[in-house]
């Protein structure tokens, strides 16, 4: 998106460092205030150690984070519906990248 030119209205930091000033690509990381380098940082670290990870033991497959929450009726599929569902996902990630 930023590469297009749209950027976010307003500031990223209280000393006046504006959105449009940041650039584009591997360029950007070292135009974010460190403060906000840190934050991101330390919010990836955070969900890598308390949330993204299997907890339970019960998960069904690889990367399934569910841990015993957020179901969204996936017990309901038959195993069939359930390969399907996985396969589209693996796909759509494959054409994301």
């Amino acid at each position: 998106v930023a590469v297009t030119g749209v950027h976010l209205p307003g500031d990223i930091d209280y000393s006046g460092t504006a959105f449009d000033s940041i650039p584009n690509g591997w360029a950007a990381v070292g135009a974010i205030p460190q403060a906000g380098l840190l934050q991101i940082v330390a919010f990836v670290g955070a969900l890598e150690l308390g949330v993204m990870k299997d907890v339970t033991g019960e998960n069904e497959f690889v990367g399934d984070f569910r841990n015993g929450a957020l179901d969204f009726g996936w017990d309901t599929f038959d195993e069939e519906t359930k390969l399907s569902k996985r396969a589209i996902e693996l796909n759509n990630g494959r054409a994301a990248m």
